[in-house]
């Protein structure tokens, strides 16, 4: 539907207010825009006059749907917790469209998501919802295709400021067709975190270079990351009276544990294909695609890699590592209990540390933190397994994002779409990573606030800044049901981890799983475009000797322990960094 035709059907529906209020008196909206930027957004990297031409823009073109109420929703994050109270109320106030912004668990999000685009009931107006879910999007035709929408049923409603291309996260959002099916409003990576201080110890450095032959630093690769494991928990053993550990994790058997393994654990040994921001073929749960992108099948069997001898060494590690070198409670924790400990200043390194724990790590009250709330930590680049190759994706990263579908009545629809064009703004989007610390823009990751900031963050700068950034990667389009498949990462490992079965039984359970959920979904004939076509089963030796992705045994897992000094690799990455 074109602009005009969406102008008109909002008068028709009744949403538009008489002529006389139709438009916020121009002074009170200017009025509105100035506190808003004085009280909220000082911080921007526009001026502050631009932020109040912004601003002003949505009041004009929210003027039809003045008094509307929506409904959307995110996880809880502390950013999505920002758009809440902040946000929220600051584009109720400027629009007129009341905006319920609910936070609720991820596994909720995705619930209602996929409950909504199956029976096409409208449950909430727009999704804050992670990227890793593109190749759903791209396949079931309910997804609004942002791309087609500004050229036509949202021209009029698009933000001329919004700038696309310098989002940082577009690329994952962005389907094989070159349409970009999610607008990105938070983004963070897993990476490396260790505790600086005590590396920095010449009495420690002393003693593993004894011990390991090598230098204590910033691991490059597992077997730097398994010895310096073992040398913190059994030969250091206690710092300052404190029993100390060289790793931490989570193993219970929960939702969140899927999370620990399908987002780029397997691909970090180097299990999937060369190619960025996704493998090709073969991605980084191991599903294979077809030159025409259709998945082929995720067992070795059928040319996958989730259960090649890559990804049987990447799940061997995950449960030698908690069994030997994490706190024995680590064992039966979740995502969410798992990730404040380090902070807690027992922990030495994390291989797998989500940088949305940054904001926490800051607080001057803490063990990781020294008087004046500098970090005692520092965070890196996460090491990579025996399997990877240069040109492979290096790690994962959260990408939410806006999303929309055909669903939710066209009015309410456009509405939300304003709103979260609201919330990813020049004018506010700095203040929202400035208090989230999940940027979304290289305009505001190379600011001054941000330069300014840099050294409370423990390198989540530099990391921004630096062009390996990019090689940390969200799931790609390959995964055609996201919702259908992520649990069964989950309910096939959790077994792994708790040592009722092998690392490799659990794998060739779960990539049997991942096969006849895809085969049914080519069945079920549900897909638009991509629809999964398996190969035939062949015997695994025929795919274990072709190049690339899946990848036959290695007679040495377990090389040379490699590491780097941490400031060496800043400066490099500043370096490379500078715009």
């Amino acid at each position: 539907m074109k602009a005009t035709t969406m102008r008109l059907s909002l008068l028709a529906a009744g949403v538009m207010l008489a002529s006389g209020a139709l438009h916020a008196d121009n002074h009170d909206a200017r009025a509105i825009a100035e506190r808003l930027v004085d009280e909220h957004f000082q911080n921007s990297t526009l001026t502050r006059e631009e932020q109040i031409e912004e601003l002003l823009w949505f009041a004009e073109t929210a003027a039809p749907m003045r008094g509307m109420e929506i409904n959307t929703v995110a996880e809880g994050l502390t950013t999505h917790i920002y758009e809440r109270d902040v946000l929220a109320t600051a584009f109720t106030e400027l629009t007129g469209i009341n905006v319920t912004h609910n936070i609720i668990g991820e596994g909720d999000v995705v619930n209602n998501m996929q409950t909504q685009m199956q029976s096409g009931r409208n449950i909430y107006d727009g999704y804050v919802n992670d990227s890793d879910a593109i190749g759903t999007h791209i396949r079931y035709g309910t997804t609004i295709n942002l791309s087609e929408a500004m050229e036509n049923e949202w021209a009029d409603f698009t933000l001329p400021s919004l700038d696309l291309d310098d989002f940082i996260g577009i690329q994952y959002t962005t389907g094989p067709d070159g349409s970009i099916y999610q607008l990105p409003t938070q983004q963070f990576a897993n990476l490396y975190w260790f505790r600086y201080d005590w590396f920095q110890r010449e009495d420690l450095q002393a003693q593993f270079r004894d011990i390991y032959g090598y230098d204590l630093g910033v691991p490059t690769n597992w077997t730097a990351y398994e010895e310096i494991a073992e040398f913190f928990t059994e030969h250091v053993g206690e710092i300052d009276g404190t029993q100390v550990y060289g790793h931490m994790d989570y193993g219970r058997r929960d939702p969140s544990l899927g999370w620990r393994f399908h987002d780029s654990w397997l691909s970090m040994a180097g299990m999937g294909s060369v190619g960025v921001p996704f493998g090709n073929p073969v991605d980084d749960w191991g599903i294979r695609v077809d030159e025409e992108s259709r998945p082929v099948g995720a067992s070795v069997t059928r040319g996958g890699g989730t259960n090649a001898p890559a990804s049987v060494f990447a799940m061997q590690k995950a449960v030698d590592w908690l069994r030997d070198f994490a706190p024995e409670e680590a064992q039966g924790m979740t995502f969410g209990e798992a990730g404040p400990v380090p902070a807690q200043g027992q922990i030495a390194q994390q291989i797998f540390w989500y940088t949305a724990f940054t904001a926490d790590m800051t607080d001057p009250g803490l063990p990781v933190t020294d008087d004046e709330g500098n970090p005692l930590w520092r965070m890196a680049p996460s090491p990579t397994g025996p399997y990877w190759e240069e040109g492979m994706k290096v790690g994962y990263q959260d990408v939410g994002s806006w999303t929309f579908f055909d669903s939710t009545p066209e009015d309410r629809r456009t509405a939300a779409w304003l709103f979260a064009q609201f919330t990813t703004a020049k004018s506010v989007s700095l203040e929202k990573l400035m208090a989230g610390l999940t940027p979304i823009r290289e305009s505001d990751i190379f600011s001054e606030q941000m330069t300014e900031m840099a050294p409370k963050l423990g390198g989540l700068v530099e990391f921004y800044r630096s062009p390996n950034e990019s090689n940390w990667t969200p799931t790609g389009t390959n995964v055609p049901d996201y919702p259908r498949m992520a649990p069964l990462w989950w309910q096939n490992l959790a077994p792994v981890i708790s040592g009722e079965i092998s690392p490799q039984d659990g794998l060739d359970n779960l990539a049997s799983d991942m096969d006849s959920v895809m085969a049914r979904l080519a069945r079920a004939g549900v897909f638009e475009v991509y629809a999964p076509q398996l190969n035939e089963e062949r015997d695994a030796e025929y795919w274990l000797s072709q190049p690339g992705s899946p990848k036959a045994k290695l007679d040495n897992e377990m090389p040379q322990g490699t590491t780097v000094p941490y400031d060496e690799m800043m400066e490099a990455w500043m370096a490379a960094g500078t715009r």
